[in-house]
């Protein structure tokens, strides 16, 4: 009875990240730098006010969108570290991490028909929510701007079927964001313009120069901002995502959170909260130990000779496979992995201008990115 299944769901494929992941994984004394897993531990005292949770009974439903208090501080939270205003009574929902606060603003404001526009390369999460909506992905091939999408590349792409931008930066895989200056001429370009803007920023505590900035403070009625605390307090088991949108946007994401899931884990709340006011800062001493890690595996990378993109966010280097080794970067991770006893993600995983590519993540101990790292460059040694 398969045939009678959703089309749009039947036409979707697992993540390539996975994919390749469960591919590789029983190879004996792999190294991977596969999944993006911080490697460090949800901090002890976030962890505590879970455990004071179930202790208390606080084990009962919640508000929808989640308990006030916890509302409140997220809405804080982006207050001091972003500039962004955001009222929690009616402009912040609390989702199941940030994946479900994507799905169900796609659910609500696209149609079938519209065209989402997003860069090339990309985290491969996106389309098939697209594609389940009835929406098709138009990907902009960001390959010779550094990775960046950028107003002069989104306005030949502009039609009116285009409903919606995803704005993922720091970006998975390339980690490079976006500064202020090329926020403010998106937002010059789409300002007015019947598009929605999803701004998701994940990883947006995990930026090495800049600070973090958000278009929601140029165009903050056609925002929708997601963000969370699996990257920045390493909590991805917890599944704790927010979203923050204009009161007339938020009211009608609510209707479809609420009937998916009606409200996040009452404990993932209690811990939540106390990482976004206790542990309002607790991402700095992580994000100190990638930035160490970011410059060792930059340098390796240059000393082999290959080329990247130096990521100024999240905690991935997207490089290119050498031209002279004549191979899909499918083809080039699963030789690493079974020869070199290293695991990548091949670019193609990323969409169609990810060929060529594979990321690399450094969510992992220095220790192991310099065995790893030995390895990598002992494979591409022997292929010479």
């Amino acid at each position: 009875m398969e045939h009678l299944l959703n089309k749009n769901v039947l036409d979707i494929e697992i993540s390539g990240i996975r994919k390749f992941f469960n591919m590789v994984n029983d190879i004996e004394d792999l190294i991977s730098f596969t999944i993006g897993q911080p490697d460090f531990p949800t901090p002890e005292h976030v962890k505590k006010a879970g455990i004071s949770a179930i202790t208390n009974d606080f084990t009962s439903y919640t508000h929808n969108a989640g308990y006030l208090e916890l509302r409140k501080a997220a809405s804080q939270f982006l207050s001091i570290k972003y500039g962004l205003n955001y009222r929690p009574e009616n402009e912040v929902i609390a989702t199941v991490g940030a994946s479900e606060a994507i799905d169900i603003t796609l659910r609500t404001i696209l149609s079938e028909g519209d065209e989402v526009l997003l860069p090339g390369p990309i985290y491969p999460g996106y389309e098939p929510l697209i594609r389940i909506c009835g929406g098709t992905p138009v990907h902009i091939d960001t390959r010779d701007s550094d990775f960046k999408l950028t107003a002069e590349k989104i306005k030949p792409f502009l039609n009116k079927r285009t409903k919606c931008i995803i704005l993922p930066y720091p970006s998975n895989p390339t980690g490079v964001s976006l500064n202020q200056e090329e926020l403010k001429d998106i937002a010059t370009l789409l300002k007015g313009e019947n598009i929605f803007i999803i701004a998701d920023e994940i990883y947006s505590e995990l930026v090495y120069t800049d600070k973090h900035y958000s278009i929601a403070n140029e165009l903050r009625d056609q925002t929708i901002v997601i963000n969370g605390l699996s990257k920045s307090h390493s909590m991805t088991g917890w599944r704790v995502g927010f979203l923050f949108a204009p009161e007339y946007l938020c009211k009608h994401i609510l209707k479809v959170h609420q009937y998916n899931v009606s409200c996040i884990s009452s404990i993932s709340q209690k811990a939540a909260y106390e990482a976004l006011t206790a542990g309002i800062n607790d991402a700095e001493a992580m994000k100190n130990e990638y930035f160490e890690r970011r410059e060792y595996v930059s340098a390796r990378l240059m000393e082999m000779g290959l080329q990247f993109v130096k990521p100024d966010g999240a905690f991935y280097f997207f490089v290119k496979v050498p031209n002279h080794l004549q191979t899909t970067s499918f083809d080039f991770a699963l030789n690493l992995a079974n020869k070199g006893k290293v695991a990548v993600v091949p670019g193609s995983a990323f969409s169609t201008y990810g060929e060529g590519y594979f990321r690399l993540s450094y969510a992992c101990s220095k220790e192991v990115l310099q065995i790893g790292l030995d390895r990598i460059e002992n494979f591409l040694n022997a292929k010479n």
